[in-house]
């Protein structure tokens, strides 16, 4: 069966661009959400296998909405989407539970690497 992946970004344009590419290699893309809050309430509905997280974004940012999934369910596995410079968010979000973190603009081997990873 298919790895279950919930997409959280508040710009449509890139749910579509890692949906593309998720959808490409064999993994079920069951949900997306524009927010933190989204997020929360999404995963909670759709136990998804992992989850890419966006970290800048309206409502709640991506961290504090990484922190409730893993008060939710310590072992929920969730991949941090960041631009370039965001480093030391990047380094609060692995301190806070994330298994990666992919850079955008996003490149697709290295988004099923990381996925794949962090599935394993």
């Amino acid at each position: 069966m298919a790895n279950k992946i919930l997409i959280v970004d508040d710009a449509a344009f890139m749910r579509m661009m890692i949906k593309d590419i998720l959808t490409k290699n064999g993994f079920d893309v069951v949900g997306e959400a524009a927010d933190g809050s989204q997020a929360v309430d999404k995963y909670k509905e759709l136990k998804p296998d992992l989850v890419t997280m966006d970290i800048t974004m309206p409502e709640k940012d991506g961290i504090a909405a990484l922190k409730e999934i893993k008060s939710i369910d310590a072992s929920a596995k969730i991949i941090m989407c960041s631009a370039m410079g965001q480093q030391a968010m990047v380094i609060d979000a692995i301190q806070a539970g994330a298994k990666d973190f992919i850079v955008k603009p996003f490149q697709a081997d290295r988004v099923i690497e990381a996925i794949q990873k962090a599935l394993s």
